[in-house]
């Protein structure tokens, strides 16, 4: 039986290399967007890979679109909350705007896309739910009062679920990557960069690859076991207990 997934962000970055290794690894995958129409025509020229435009912080969107993956390619199995935002500034100059759009994109997103299938996967028995998180949803970041409230809530809402659904065979888990080499971090400035590639151990920015790897470990009928758990995939940047 071929297993659908569906990734939010599924388009560019890190969602990129999570779409492309589900797909290398058999799965049927659909991928979200947001508003880059250009970008996301060529990623399904590309990959083949099937693609909707929605924004994951509208409730109503999330239904009618999640309906409209189930229709195209059957029940989701595999759901890969990765849409994130950012809008940074410090506390005293963050306007009520820039939190609630990250807010709403990076936090209330996972109840937008959860809610809607969780009874499915429940009445099957089988699902798997895997949030991306942030290390600074772990150890906090100057600057990102929204940011890294929100990607700590990921954390909470992923333990909370997965308690509820584990005896139907649903798992819920957290990835909460590092300082990975996408575009959004190619862009922060020389000497910053530097700094931030001083402060990791292994001496180098992870890679989207990497993170997608952890997705597909997660994302296996076999890691039924695994659940409420948060992997840290920070080059031991922070080491979470």
């Amino acid at each position: 039986m071929t297993r659908v997934a569906l990734v939010t962000g599924g388009t560019r970055g890190i969602g990129h290399a999570i779409s492309l290794e589900l797909k290398a690894a058999g799965y049927k995958v659909a991928a979200t967007y947001a508003g880059n129409d250009e970008a996301a025509a060529a990623f399904s020229k590309e990959t083949g890979i099937a693609t909707y435009k929605w924004s994951v912080a509208d409730y109503d969107e999330c239904v009618a679109g999640l309906a409209k993956v189930e229709a195209d390619l059957g029940p989701i199995d595999v759901l890969v909350n990765n849409a994130g935002i950012t809008r940074d500034a410090m506390l005293h100059k963050l306007t009520p705007v820039q939190w609630r759009e990250v807010i709403s994109t990076n936090l209330d997103s996972m109840f937008n896309m959860c809610q809607p299938i969780i009874a499915g996967m429940r009445d099957r028995g089988f699902g798997r739910i895997i949030n991306i998180s942030s290390i600074n949803g772990q150890k906090g970041q100057m600057g990102q009062t929204n940011y890294s409230a929100a990607k700590a809530g990921v954390i909470g809402f992923t333990k909370a679920l997965a308690q509820e659904v584990a005896r139907k065979g649903v798992t819920v888990n957290c990835i909460a990557p590092g300082y990975i080499n996408t575009e959004m971090v190619a862009a922060v400035p020389e000497k910053v960069l530097e700094s931030i590639i001083a402060s990791i151990p292994v001496g180098r920015l992870g890679t989207g690859e990497e993170i997608a790897h952890c997705v597909k470990f997660l994302a296996d009928d076999k890691s039924g076991f695994i659940t409420g758990a948060t992997i840290t995939a920070n080059g031991a940047q922070y080491i979470a207990g």
